[in-house]
């Protein structure tokens, strides 16, 4: 027993991770996790297909508004522009096109995986080779706990409806630890995934080319890769689901048959039928938006929303 305690306390944060979620009842994987080289590729995919309509309607909103939203963060003097999970910044630029020029700032995207970031900087070098990168790896509290001491004005991006991974209580902490980072004054634009039917919503979670497919069951090819297991892949499907009364988008791989399979060293059993939740993504409503941020210190002074009113971009306002 205390040779296998002293094992857990050398386990990577992944593994601990993994074998809390697949220990528990229903089982669980974190969405975080996704993110390796293959996940990455595979969520530019996604991001790009046609039923994906999150980034189109995010897209279009900074491409015809960002002008309207620089206004909107009334900055009168040299600030910070911070993005949380920045991923490719394929919508971040066009803010950034139509800041270029105007009143001086620092970029710092802020991602988990470093290949993103590198990606990022690359294709920023290249287009908006005059705009001042300063990329952060790590944890996103991690990394605001190190810059609130920073005097300059910040603007913090969390696009993407990135919030609606969270569990609603959840997204309250997290809303209220993000506003703990930042100072009076200091703004928060947030991407919000706005309820609709499902006829819209679950074909994001379930694209015909499979994209979504791979990228849920990559997850389970991380886990081999890394975490010396011996998982068969072919043993597990991608089930989503979503229903405009709750809100709620959720993406399982569920077990095929009765299988056991073992993760650096521990076994673990599954039985047909069984499910393991990989990732939730809540759609909200301004009604849902404003209880996560009661009591938060944060307060809406601004909407942005496509044409068709699929989504939103929240500005906020630490008081």
């Amino acid at each position: 027993m205390a040779i296998f305690r002293n094992k857990i306390s050398e386990m990577s944060q992944f593994l601990k991770d993994v074998y809390a979620g697949l220990s528990s009842e229903p089982k669980t994987l974190s969405s975080k996790y996704f993110y390796d080289e293959v996940g990455d590729d595979l969520f530019v995919k996604i991001m790009n297909m046609p039923e994906y309509y999150l980034t189109n309607c995010e897209f279009e909103i900074f491409s015809e508004q960002s002008s309207s939203i620089i206004s909107a963060f009334n900055m009168k003097e040299e600030f910070d522009l911070i993005e949380l999970g920045a991923g490719d910044g394929t919508k971040t630029i066009q803010l950034l096109k139509a800041l270029n020029g105007s009143i001086q700032y620092q970029y710092s995207p802020v991602d988990i995986s470093e290949n993103a970031l590198e990606g990022l900087k690359a294709r920023l070098n290249k287009e908006l080779p005059s705009v001042k990168v300063a990329k952060q790896q790590g944890e996103y509290f991690e990394v605001l706990g190190r810059i609130k001491s920073v005097q300059k004005p910040k603007v913090v991006l969390f696009l993407g409806s990135n919030i609606g991974n969270l569990e609603d209580a959840d997204a309250k902490n997290f809303i209220s630890l993000l506003s703990d980072s930042l100072n009076i004054g200091d703004k928060l634009l947030i991407g919000i995934d706005l309820i609709k039917s499902s006829s819209i919503v679950l074909p994001a979670y379930n694209d015909g080319q499979g994209y979504t497919r791979d990228f849920n069951l990559n997850l389970l090819d991380r886990i081999n890769r890394e975490l010396d297991a011996d998982i068969e892949i072919k043993n597990f499907k991608h089930v989503p689901s979503y229903t405009s009364e709750e809100g709620i988008a959720r993406s399982h791989i569920e077990s095929l048959c009765d299988q056991t399979f073992h993760i650096a060293g521990k076994q673990f059993n599954l039985v047909k039928g069984e499910q393991i939740r990989t990732e939730i993504s809540r759609k909200y409503n301004d009604e849902i938006m404003e209880d996560i941020i009661n009591g938060s210190g944060l307060k809406v002074i601004n909407k942005f929303t496509d044409n068709k009113n699929y989504f939103a971009d929240y500005l906020l306002e630490k008081r």
